[in-house]
């Protein structure tokens, strides 16, 4: 038997771990324990089996143990089971307690062959055991199974640290004989937490599995790889034995007869096989806990002050302190501002991956709503130089003018620019209810308190609404600066004479903005804009009805292919002369679609005069139709195409529409009245004025 001086440690550290279990307060106190470490297959459960000399854990291919098993050995007259979330409740039969296991873990974990921390307790009382704990580990996996996520190999991991990087955890370390020694995943694991080998046992199982030749007698004899509490060899049921119901007893007996006969162990047998391993772990372990004992007792001790002390404050606790109210108070107030500023900075703790909120909201509006909105804002031209001849001829009177007059100009450009202030109003509005909305996701921890709630949401309500007053006002401001006063000696504004200099200048400056140091511009066919998943959605049922395809949208054109590695392409699409039109959503439908048509009425796809393109989610389509945009590709009510592809407006627009180049949005107001230029100036020269 085992340390019979020292044997009531063990069970006392099982009713300590029990009663801290039923309070979720065993992780900080860090009992001493016993954590079963190796890959899958490697023989884990055999080896715990044998201890009990029962069948009671679960089996199968991939992933058995999915939560930690905390497997409690009482040394008793009579032989039974006890689960810890099944108080009262004794299993006599150990083909019930396989079923309660996996009962329970597939509780938690499902069917999807998913890990979970939440421990598992099992108490087994059997006259053929001593005295021991051991953590059964989920065995180590390198690749995903079924439905497994694919990071499960650091899932495990990390459990498998949670246990072993604590000082008061010995580390059973069970590794096959039929693989090398040196690729040993346990004992890796267990060098990276115990790199001198001080709490490391090595088991190594599978030794009548071995090729015909080969041994591990270096292994086994501590000159391989040492550990100062060295190896111990053990021989398990096969697949076969365990399939044919082979009894563990006539099994322990093989084993013991296994190494009484081998040539390269029969030297060493009585320190061989399962039962040797279960007193040595027996006397190890009861010497590890008197070892640990004084350390755990000065933690146990400084904590139980601890917590007396916390008790005294509560037990002299008046919820009508001025001094605790006002602590609360702030505390609240502060983790409020805190939880607020995390989702607008996008630095919380809690990651949403389903939908935008927050900071990253705002940012989509920015850079993607708004500047699609400023672009609809454009007029007909047609419609424009109607009203630029009304306002000279107004201005004349009765008169037939000679030259064109100021009044006139700035009427048409006062008019143009204030129809920014439609957008901005929206852009305003959509970012304050972001961050109305925001509020409300923070203010629910705040719900204890109703009053509190109900002033802190109040204060920073009208806060928001404020802010809002003085930010449309400051918009406002600068949309009238620039009705108020048109600076015609900027270097953006080209006169009547159409300055070939001033053209000259402009063109060489874009050049070199977009060719960067080296002053040549990148070919813009080569620039790619966006890539992603679209449906082709208006493709009729009897070819095959609508379709994702992987879509590739660059400065010059748009082309799909068959799937993301891109190999197979299906279509390129030029983007001269196309445009953007809005799609209804269908009453049906849970796509968002936007369509795309030729300016000049011909075939955009085959036979289609437009090609309607769906994707998931309002925020692709806001993305999408903001890098067609930076394309060149215009939503339908603007209408650029006709423009004088030399003007200077066409040239500078453009340039600042290239993917290369940062849109002008971001950084400035460019001056509108550039616009308005080559217009103004087409029909002056149309009146004879």
């Amino acid at each position: 038997m085992g340390n019979r001086g020292m044997e009531d440690l063990i069970p006392l550290v099982n009713r300590l771990r029990d009663a801290l279990s039923s309070v979720g307060e065993s992780c900080s106190l860090h009992l001493p324990q016993i954590a079963v470490v190796g890959g899958q297959s490697a023989g884990k459960s055999s080896v715990l089996e044998n201890f009990v000399g029962r069948d009671f854990l679960p089996r199968g291919s991939g992933i058995v143990t999915r939560r930690p098993l905390i497997l409690q050995l009482l040394s008793d007259n009579t032989e039974y089971g006890e689960f810890l979330h099944c108080q009262g409740k004794k299993f006599t039969d150990f083909d019930e307690i396989r079923k309660e296991i996996e009962t329970e873990t597939h509780r938690l974990t499902g069917s999807n062959k998913a890990i979970s921390p939440v421990p598992i307790h099992l108490r087994i009382h059997s006259p053929h055991v001593l005295n021991l704990t051991l953590v059964d580990l989920p065995g180590i996996t390198k690749v995903p199974v079924g439905d497994q996520p694919t990071d499960i190999e650091y899932q495990v991991r990390d459990m498998i640290m949670q246990y072993i990087c604590k000082e008061n955890c010995l580390i059973l370390a069970v590794t096959p004989a039929n693989t090398d020694l040196a690729n040993s995943d346990a004992l890796k694991l267990a060098k990276d937490v115990d790199p001198q080998g001080l709490r490391t046992i090595g088991v190594i199982t599978k030794l009548d599995l071995m090729d015909e030749g080969t041994n591990a007698r270096q292994i086994l004899e501590n000159k391989l790889l040492p550990l100062r509490r060295g190896y111990i060899g053990v021989v398990n049921r096969s697949q076969k034995d365990i399939d044919g119901k082979k009894d563990i007893k006539e099994a322990l007996r093989a084993e013991k007869e296994f190494f009484l006969s081998h040539p390269a162990y029969k030297h060493m047998s009585e320190k061989m096989g399962t039962p040797y391993l279960q007193r040595i772990l027996n006397q190890q372990f009861t010497n590890h806990i008197r070892d640990t004992l004084p350390a755990f007792r000065s933690h146990l001790q400084s904590q139980l002050l601890a917590l007396k002390k916390e008790a005294e404050d509560y037990m002299q606790f008046n919820p009508n302190d001025p001094a605790r109210r006002t602590k609360t108070l702030l505390q609240l107030v502060q983790r409020f501002a805190v939880d607020f500023e995390k989702l607008i900075e996008g630095s919380g703790d809690k990651v949403d991956t389903v939908n935008l909120s927050g900071g990253a909201k705002i940012n989509r509006i920015f850079h993607e709503r708004f500047p699609y909105e400023l672009i609809k804002i454009g007029s007909d031209e047609g419609k424009l130089r109607t009203e630029i001849n009304y306002a000279i001829r107004n201005t004349h009177g009765v008169r037939t003018g000679l030259f064109t007059p100021d009044t006139a100009f700035e009427a048409i450009v006062k008019k143009q620019i204030s129809m920014l202030k439609g957008p901005c109003v929206q852009f305003i509005d959509m970012v304050s209810q972001e961050l109305t909305t925001t509020l409300y996701q923070c203010i629910d921890k705040l719900s204890s308190f109703p009053k509190l709630r109900d002033e802190t949401e109040r204060i920073v309500t009208t806060e928001i609404r404020e802010l809002e007053t003085k930010c449309r006002d400051q918009v406002m401001l600068l949309i009238d600066i620039q009705v108020a006063y048109i600076n015609t000696k900027h270097e953006d504004f080209v006169g009547f004479n159409n300055s070939p200099q001033m053209h000259n200048h402009t063109n060489t400056k874009i050049a070199a903005r977009i060719g960067g140091k080296q002053g040549v511009a990148p070919h813009s066919s080569l620039i790619v804009i966006r890539k992603g998943w679209l449906t082709i959605n208006n493709i009729g049922i009897m070819k095959g009805g609508a379709k994702a395809y992987w879509f590739i949208l660059s400065a010059e054109n748009l082309s799909w292919f068959k799937d993301d590695k891109e190999k197979e392409k299906k279509y390129m699409l030029p983007l001269d002369n196309l445009k953007l039109r809005d799609v209804e959503k269908g009453f049906m439908s849970s796509k968002y679609v936007f369509a795309i048509f030729n300016t000049e009425l011909r075939n955009v796809y085959k036979d289609y005069k437009c090609l309607e393109l769906a994707c998931n989610s309002q925020e692709e389509l806001d993305s999408w139709k903001a890098s067609l945009l930076r394309a060149g590709v215009y939503p339908e009510k603007v209408a650029v195409s006709t423009l004088t592809p030399n003007s200077t407006w066409m040239s500078r627009g453009m340039d600042l529409l290239k993917p290369s180049q940062t849109p002008s949005w971001n950084v400035k107001w460019r001056p509108l009245v550039t616009w308005l230029i080559p217009t103004w100036a087409s029909s002056i020269r149309r009146s004879g004025t």
